[in-house]
């Protein structure tokens, strides 16, 4: 018999990156007892790793649970960016309703709605929480009237348009049912979460089902399976059995070795979970994302839908310059290889293959950032190798017709930005769909653009916009192929002869470009130190001396003045680099390179590229 199960609340937090989930989410953890009175806590402290703490992003799901009014509400904080919707689209499986934030003075953007129609598509109850109210520039009751037309906008019915709205100003703890009331502290979000969300629901006395949503991994005792337990009972040592909804071959009995609940930021040992319960269940090796445990008896898995599939390719190289092997810890193959495989046992957005070459890994993303997460990650691990520039992964439809993945494209750009942003769109066959002005001098475009279109633009955009842009990009499924785009106009500088680059040398060369390294540092042939204005590369020698002789003029010792070198980031070096060209990755340093190092061996792959294209012209015509 299906029954409620009231002293539990499922949630998920959603919203755009940057609109403040995190810290809504340590706000709930603090006032619900969790901390200590005198107890010190990091801000955002769901944000865990490395990564997420610097940048200010949230990349992997989250589960927590606070206890309110004797009601555990279980919370799984959920990451903004686009690259990490597979993470969203899954746990939103575990929740029976979603709290959206929306910040009070820029309201609904891009990724608001992505993940606000994947609620909608699964028909969880919303509620509104209009953050950041406290801002000079807020403007909450405007915000209001745009999160309801979007609601409208993607078909809302009159239930969901009713949608309680909470204005709260998360990083001062405080929430309000109306703007007029007094600010005393989140007790208006914890009652509305009581009142609004259902409780979960499901049948205790039927065989167990526990759909698994994310996947955690530790060490000591493996993967660790993470789910909400929809109906019976599941208990330690139990023998159940493992099935997929979209594998109907997979039946696999094995046994509960240890079963966890969330309470706080720890995972608790029970000896058994009733339905609404998000668990955590190990000693299951290979327990997958999408996966329900069964009764023996009854083994029916749970509907789930496919993860999205990625939409852009890198290739993961042993490192192999002259450098090679002086700084990474784990420099082989080998190494390479199972640290990749490892992270899918975390990452479902993930893809990694072999490749006929046994020291280059195929790795397909959601996106740059996703990609460009994992290889910081290694980085810092001590993993030494090379990367090669990102690509789309192409797909056919019926007819043998190229497809290629779209994205649309908002950005914020200051008035007189605009029309170089448009421009440069259009040149990487970006086409605009909408123009709006907005407040303050600002103007909102919003394009449809080929994803290979946005490789490597960011830093053009930062340039174009003075450091003023806001760009945020969607997935839009896969669309005609636009031809060919050319990424880059700029060449590179490239290093002639190995050695240390020395003030002399830097100096006569800093008038061809820009350059990317300063004096003392190690270079190779091949290497590229910089970037030439013009479309071609130079080569050049930066470990030059300056020759004695036994005059001296008037100017001889006067000190050499260099123009500071211009550092690239990860995320920069990977724009940069062109088909030809990789990225040399090592704990300590981000050197960019030519496949080909050998000046003329490059020389003859150029100019066998050059008329294998004008052949392929030819035929065309």
């Amino acid at each position: 018999m299906i029954t409620k199960r009231e002293d539990v609340r499922n949630i998920a937090i959603i919203a755009h990156v940057d609109h403040g989930k995190t810290t809504l989410v340590d706000e709930l953890l603090k006032q619900s007892g969790v901390f200590r009175e005198n107890q010190e806590v990091t801000e955002r402290v769901m944000d865990s790793g490395d990564i997420e703490r610097e940048r200010g992003i949230t990349i992997l799901s989250k589960n927590t649970a606070v206890t309110y009014k004797n009601t555990k509400i279980n919370i799984i904080d959920t990451p903004g960016h686009a690259d990490f919707g597979g993470e969203v689209e899954r746990v939103l499986k575990m929740v029976n309703g979603v709290v959206l934030v929306v910040d009070a003075f820029e309201g609904p953007m891009p990724q608001t709605r992505f993940v606000l129609s994947k609620a909608m598509a699964l028909k969880l109850p919303v509620i509104c929480c209009i953050n950041k109210i406290d801002r000079p520039e807020a403007r909450p009751d405007e915000v209001v009237d745009e999160v309801l037309e979007l609601l409208l906008d993607l078909g809302a019915d009159d239930d969901l348009l009713d949608c309680p709205f909470i204005f709260a100003s998360a990083k001062s703890g405080t929430a309000v049912k109306d703007l007029n009331d007094t600010a005393m502290d989140m007790q208006p979000l914890f009652d509305t979460i009581l009142d609004y969300i259902p409780a979960p629901e499901g049948d205790p006395d039927a065989g167990t089902q526990v759909l698994i949503s994310t996947i955690d991994y530790n060490e000591y005792v493996g993967r660790i399976g993470v789910g909400k337990v929809d109906n019976g009972i599941i208990k330690v040592n139990q023998d159940v059995v493992i099935v997929n909804h979209h594998e109907p071959d997979k039946l696999k009995k094995v046994k509960v070795s240890k079963l966890y609940e969330f309470d706080g930021l720890n995972k608790v040992e029970v000896k058994e979970a009733g339905i609404g319960s998000i668990v955590a269940i190990s000693g299951i090796a290979d327990i997958h994302i999408g996966d329900t445990l069964c009764s023996v008896d009854a083994p029916n898995p749970i509907p789930f839908q496919k993860i999205s599939e990625p939409t852009i390719a890198m290739h993961f190289l042993v490192n192999d310059s002259p450098l090679a092997g002086k700084e990474g810890k784990y420099v082989t193959s080998r190494h390479i290889r199972d640290r990749l495989f490892r992270e899918l046992n975390t990452d479902v957005s993930l893809r990694v293959e072999e490749t006929e070459n046994t020291d280059s890994f195929k790795v397909s993303g959601r996106g740059e950032l996703h990609l460009s997460v994992l290889i910081e990650n290694m980085r810092r691990e001590g993993y030494e190798f090379a990367v090669s520039k990102a690509e789309v992964l192409y797909k056919k439809d019926e007819n043998g017709k190229l497809l290629e993945p779209m994205e649309k494209a908002y950005i914020d750009v200051p008035d007189e930005c605009s029309g170089a942003v448009i421009e440069k769109l259009s040149q990487r066959k970006g086409e605009l769909i909408n123009m709006t002005p907005g407040t303050d001098g600002y103007t909102r475009l919003e394009f449809s653009i080929p994803s290979r279109g946005l490789i490597g633009y960011r830093g053009d955009f930062l340039t174009d916009t003075k450091g003023n842009g806001v760009l945020n990009t969607l997935f839009d499924g896969y669309g005609p192929f636009k031809g060919e785009i050319t990424y880059r106009k700029q060449g590179s500088l490239i290093a002639f002869e190995g050695g240390e680059s020395v003030t002399y040398g830097l100096f006569n060369a800093q008038e061809r470009g820009t350059l990317f390294i300063g004096p003392g540092e190690t270079v190779y042939p091949g290497m590229i130190i910089g970037q030439n204005p013009k479309t071609d590369d130079i080569e050049l020698n930066v470990c030059k001396t300056k020759h004695l002789t036994n005059t001296r003029s008037s100017s001889a010792d006067e000190a050499l003045r260099l123009v500071p070198p211009k550092i690239l980031s990860l995320e920069q070096a990977i724009d940069f680099i062109d088909t030809d060209e990789l990225l040399e990755v090592t704990p300590q340093h981000l050197r960019m390179r030519k496949k080909i190092l050998d000046p003329t061996l490059r020389k003859r792959a150029q100019f066998a590229k050059n008329q294998a294209a004008a052949a392929a012209t030819a035929n065309e015509e």
